[in-house]
């Protein structure tokens, strides 16, 4: 079976951005191959420090995750930094990284462009993400078009390893998500805890309702046609409606009589209706907080298991003392 590695960081509440882009895409991945999901926290120093607020995220995508339907049988589920062999492997990928290929990192200059401190950790932020996936022998990294860099930075960094050391190190293969579209934000922008545009997956229902009700609208009368085309409520509904329900929207859009306000209570309807399950759900696993440790802790343990024995094959071919058995 191939091994399919995913990371999300807890650097905020989850979205229905994140929920679309990788939380369903990895549930439905769990049952095609031998999955590896970890919870990227020490990715997250790099924008979050705050140690409570982190470890409350950290929570809270376990919490997510679980309740969205992750099978802990089916997937190794583990923290990142509970295997700290990754920051080892970081370093040592570290002494073989071209400059060059970490300057030419787009996601790099975007965070400084939104105002990100240019720290060392931000910089070398794919070196960590190639240790993320070299230190488990992934076979696919499932990842959207803006992380298709930083893959590629994972695989000329593993052959420049191997050119220098010999065939230790498995070369992942890409796994473009081509068909995630961008989940559009309360403003008309991409979703992003950076905009402050998002719609929370497990947002209590004021919440969630206030948030739906603000969205940017333009000032079409009620009884006039509106246009359907760059509507901020379609394009949201269209992600939990049926295209029945959609086609009745948009009708409705172009023949006029209904306000915006009334298309927005049905947006706020099957919005909460869609995780209304997986609310229960997270319900239930927010009273045993321990069965969710008990989770981390055994995905961990296999996680470990894996890295020390890449980790062995790293340290005998750059020259350093393997530990003790």
């Amino acid at each position: 079976m191939a091994r399919y590695l995913t990371g999300i960081q807890p650097s905020g509440t989850l979205h229905i951005g994140n929920y679309f882009g990788a939380l369903r895409p990895a549930i439905e991945l769990q049952d095609q191959g031998d999955a590896f999901y970890f919870i990227a926290d020490y990715h997250a120093l790099t924008s979050l420090q705050n140690p409570e607020e982190l470890r409350r995220n950290v929570l809270g995508v376990a919490l997510d995750f679980l309740a969205c339907g992750l099978d802990p049988a089916k997937v190794c589920f583990f923290r990142q930094s509970d295997i700290p062999f990754v920051t080892e492997l970081a370093w040592i990928l570290s002494t073989v990284t071209p400059m060059g290929l970490l300057e030419r990192a787009h996601s790099y200059k975007d965070k400084i462009a939104r105002g990100l401190a240019a720290t060392h950790g931000l910089f070398a932020y794919p070196v960590l993400m190639a240790a993320d996936i070299l230190l488990y022998e992934s076979d696919m990294v499932p990842v959207g078009q803006d992380q298709k860099q930083h893959l590629e930075i994972t695989r000329d960094v593993a052959a420049k390893f191997n050119e220098i050391y010999g065939q230790v190190l498995k070369i992942p293969e890409p796994r473009i998500r081509e068909e995630v579209a961008t989940v559009v934000g309360l403003d008309g922008q991409k979703m992003s805890k950076s905009y402050g545009n998002t719609i929370e997956i497990f947002a209590p229902e004021k919440v969630l309702r206030k948030k739906v009700m603000g969205i940017v609208t333009d000032s079409t009368p009620v009884e006039t046609p509106k246009d359907p085309t760059n509507s901020i409520i379609l394009q949201l509904y269209r992600l939990f409606a049926s295209p029945e329900e959609v086609e009745a929207m948009t009708q409705s859009f172009r023949v006029g009589g209904t306000g915006y306000g009334e298309y927005k209570k049905q947006l706020f309807e099957v919005l909460w209706n869609a995780f209304e399950p997986m609310r229960k759900k997270r319900a239930e696993l927010e009273s045993d907080l321990n069965y969710v440790e008990s989770v981390l802790r055994r995905g961990a343990e296999r996680a470990l298991a894996t890295a020390q024995q890449t980790m062995a094959k790293v340290r005998s071919a750059v020259g350093l003392q393997n530990f003790p058995s």
